[in-house]
């Protein structure tokens, strides 16, 4: 398969990038480094991506001439790029021309061609808002610019395969740690504090704030299982996460137990539209994609102390 990855220098992205490449298909991998985070280390993300064979293009969907810029002849599209998080910083016009812009310009490109990719839409449990608990078929209710933006960004691609233009999925992740975890989320921050003797900086409220807690490992397979399974996932949306729900009070503890110190913690006023409880559904993705997540938070929190150790 030829396979063009989006947001491929990011943290999710760069790990699908790779898995592709390793199974044997012909990866490329656009990114167009936003500031959002340090650039540095999307850069490590892009090398680690291109000795596993990827071929990467520097790029920004929202301003690129796609039809050029795209590699011909693709049998898949898997679309990560977009304006993460919450975050005060950013502006409704970061999150709606990198998620809703840009995902446009990407259908207008594959649109008219003869034989258009399979676009893989990755998209967030956050768009099911506050409580993020529903099944796939139940009305999602996004509380912020990042859910909502996400939102329209998964019905723009579904809307194009219900009307017979293009063919493809929507993804829904919950709560991905590990590995190449952006440094503003919550575990690679913690690690940081843990092992640098840094003062955590933790919302109000949120040590209760249950989560859907899934090594990026186990989310990956539920991402490249969708290859091969066009028929039964054109137009459909599926939660991928563990079953398991841990508090952000329970990670803390797990990292503190394995970097062996206790972490300083500095209260924060709440962060609005934050998420109170995020468990997957993941009734479907099981049943047609074999879906099975299985790390324990131990073996992919060891694992995600081990990168940072190394960065």
């Amino acid at each position: 398969m030829r396979i063009l990855v989006t947001g491929a220098a990011g943290f999710i992205g760069s790990h699908t990038s790779e898995r592709l490449a390793k199974l044997g298909h012909t990866v490329y991998g656009i990114d167009n480094f936003s500031v959002y985070y340090d650039i540095n280390l999307k850069k490590k993300n892009t090398q680690s991506i291109q000795k596993a064979g990827v071929t990467f293009i520097e790029g920004d969907l929202r301003i690129e001439h796609l039809e050029t810029l795209f590699p011909k002849d693709l049998d898949y599209i898997f679309h990560f790029a977009a304006h993460p998080g919450i975050s005060a910083t950013s502006s409704f016009d970061d999150y709606l021309s990198n998620n809703v812009i840009a995902t446009q310009r990407v259908m207008d490109a594959i649109e008219n061609l003869e034989n258009p990719p399979f676009i893989v839409n990755i998209a967030t449990s956050s768009i099911y808002g506050l409580e993020a608990t529903l099944t796939e078929n139940e009305a999602p209710l996004p509380v912020s610019w990042y859910g909502v933006t996400k939102l329209a960004a998964e019905q723009l691609i579904l809307a194009y395969a219900r009307r017979g233009l293009v063919s493809g999925c929507s993804l829904r992740l919950y709560s991905v740690y590990g590995p190449r975890e952006r440094p503003d989320k919550l575990y690679t921050r913690l690690i940081d504090c843990g092992l640098n003797n840094k003062v955590f900086p933790l919302f109000e409220g949120s040590e209760k704030h249950l989560r859907s807690f899934t090594y990026v490992q186990d989310i990956v397979d539920g991402i490249v299982s969708v290859i091969g399974k066009e028929k039964v996932t054109n137009g459909e949306i599926f939660n991928l996460g563990t079953e398991e729900e841990n508090t952000t009070a329970t990670g803390i503890e797990i990292v503190e137990q394995l970097l062996n110190t206790k972490i300083a913690i500095d209260k924060k006023p709440a962060r609005p539209g934050d998420q109170s409880r995020t468990k997957a559904n993941i009734d479907k993705a099981r049943k047609l994609l074999n879906y099975n997540p299985n790390t324990s938070m131990e073996e992919g929190l060891q694992a995600q102390i081990d990168w940072f150790k190394d960065l």
